[in-house]
Formats: structure tokens, sequence, C-alpha cells
């Protein structure tokens, strides 16, 4: 299975993500995404399985690559094997990781609306959403940021962790192609709407665990954040069904129970207005309450970091080859 090294490599990975963020220049995950974007111009017809062809090829390339590496680590043997393989999977887990430049986005749309300042305000919005920046108004950002943090924390955190735990690096590289299409061709746009359906329910797919792994760590953080663990699980499991996606609900409905907020209702993208249920018993989000989304967010991604690590190193103890011993009737192992 060859998972030693595993848990340091996902906890420097962490760390590196927390000092460093995402890097400014060349990052891979924007790489991956010109190449997909050159191969969508190739493939694209209107139909499902141009599309599903498309998402094979580079879901299944990246797997691939990820096994690769996995696979040099482990012809090194030894001690080499588990050093490489956590220098590998570090380098992974920091390449796929989001969530400091996620809550640095914000923190930044926060410290836009305190200070009234729409116009800077409106420029962040596009770095979270999707969402038209220009057809809302501070409470309509305000409440995009919250959605936003609370969603993407799964997607850009606990996502890639609990993938690179169980997985190692072809679940971390993996995981996140899968969201990365997700995001540039799941959308039920014109254009999109059949040649984006394999990416989009693979996303559905994978990420059925990490988004209730985040509610369940919501729910468990709520106090931390001012909130209640069983308001938090009760709008999960009264109101998570109502929303559109399978794994956002979880997410989006536990959030806004353990911060007291409404979230939902009409949410207008690019491709068309999508009237969403509320979320939540309590106010709207204002600009002064992304701050309280921000550390549940930090809390939520630290929390998975440390449960991501611990179930890497306990699949690490189990992994440790054993020596056995062929025991002769009649005879002592030493004779």
């Amino acid at each position: 299975m060859g998972t030693r090294g595993r848990a340091t490599g996902l906890a420097t990975g962490i760390v590196a993500d927390a000092l460093l963020g995402d890097p400014r220049r060349g990052h891979p995950v924007a790489g991956f995404g010109a190449v997909a974007a050159r191969l969508e111009r190739r493939l694209y017809r209107d139909a499902v399985a141009p599309g599903a062809a498309y998402t094979a090829l580079l879901v299944g390339g990246t797997v691939a690559a990820g096994a690769l590496a996995e696979a040099v680590a482990r012809r090194a043997g030894g001690r080499r094997e588990t050093v490489l393989r956590a220098g590998l999977t570090a380098v992974a887990t920091w390449a796929v990781l989001g969530g400091t430049s996620l809550v640095g986005e914000g923190a930044a749309l926060a410290a836009s609306l305190d200070a009234g300042d729409l116009d800077a305000a409106r420029a962040r919005i596009p770095h979270l959403c999707a969402r038209d920046p220009d057809l809302l108004d501070a409470d309509g950002m305000a409440r995009a940021g919250a959605e936003s943090l609370a969603e993407n924390t799964s997607d850009a955190v606990v996502g890639p962790l609990v993938w690179g735990a169980v997985a190692g690096i072809p679940g971390l590289l993996g995981y996140r192609a899968v969201n990365t299409l997700d995001a540039m061709v799941g959308y039920r746009s014109a254009r999109h709407a059949r040649f984006g359906w394999a990416s989009a329910r693979l996303d559905d797919l994978v990420n059925l665990a990490p988004a209730r792994v985040t509610a369940v760590v919501t729910v468990a953080v709520a106090p931390l954040v001012g909130g209640s663990p069983a308001t938090a699980l009760r709008t999960w499991r009264r109101d998570a069904a109502g929303h559109p996606s399978p794994n956002a609900g979880p997410v989006e409905a536990s959030a806004a129970g353990a911060l007291g907020l409404r979230l939902g209702g009409p949410t207008v993208y690019a491709h068309g207005t999508e009237d969403r249920p509320s979320l939540g018993d309590g106010h709207p989000p204002r600009g002064a309450d992304l701050h309280r989304v921000a550390r549940l967010s930090r809390l939520v991604a630290g929390t998975a970091g440390l449960f991501a690590v611990a179930t890497a190193a306990v699949l690490a103890r189990r992994d440790v080859p054993t020596r056995s011993v062929r025991v002769h009737r009649g005879r002592s192992p030493s004779g």
C-alpha cells in the first residue's frame, strides 16, 4: 500500500500552505487549468460522451502522474522511500490546498465592506465565486462571501486532505483535478449542460465524504464561533436537502446553524438565476459577519488537517511490513 511518510508529508504541506499560501507564479493548478482549456477547445461537442472522455483523460492522467510519483518513492526502498514520499506528498499537498488564500480573500472582502468601499469589494468577488459582482449590493456581497467561504472550505481544504490521507499523492492530485474541472465546465450553462455533465457528477461523487466531514467538524467547533452544536446539527438535518448541490447543502447549512445566519435565496450567475431555499434561522449575512465566517473556516481547516494527518499515521502503522518466522515442527525458531 505504501503509506510511510504520508502523514509527515501532509503535515509539512499544511504548514507550507499556512505560511506561504498559494504560489504567486507558476501555480500547478493554473497550469492544469490551461491544459484543460486547450483540450476543451479540441474535444468540445454539445454531448455527454465527448465531455466524459475529456474528464477521463484529464483526471486519469493526473491520477497516473500521482501514482508514478508514489512508484518512484517505492522503488527507492527503505528510509529513502519514506523521505522521498514525505517530500513529494508535501509538495503535492501545498500545491492543491487553498485554505490560506481562501481565508485571505474572505478577510479582504470583509475589510472592504467594513470600509464601505463597494468597488474594492466587487473586485474581490470573482476570487471567491462565479457571481456577477455588478449585480450585488453590500449585503449581496456579504452573503456571496459567506456562502463561498463555507463551501470552499470543503472544496479547497477538507476534500484534498481527506483524499490525501486515504490515497496519497494520487488522491491529492486527482481530487484537485476533479474539482478544477467542475469549476471550469461543471456549471449548468448552455455550453456545458451536456459536455460538463461527467465532470459535475464526478465532483459530486468525490465530495460525498469530504462535505459530510466538513459538516461534522463545523458542528463540533460551533461553540468557538459563538454558536451551538445542537443548532448547527439541526439546521444541517433540516435544511441541507433543499440545496441544489448534494454536497454544498450540508456544508452551508451546518455553517449557517453554527453562525446563527440565514443563507440562500436568489443567486445570480452568468448562466442564469437559481432561487435557492433558505438555510438557517438567523439574519442574512452582513459585512461584519464575514469575520466570523473566516474564523469558522480556519477552525474547520485546522481540525481537518489534524484529522487527515492522524488518519494517515494510523494507516502507516497498519502498513508496516511484518517479518514472518517459519517454525518447524519439533524445532525451536532458532534451531
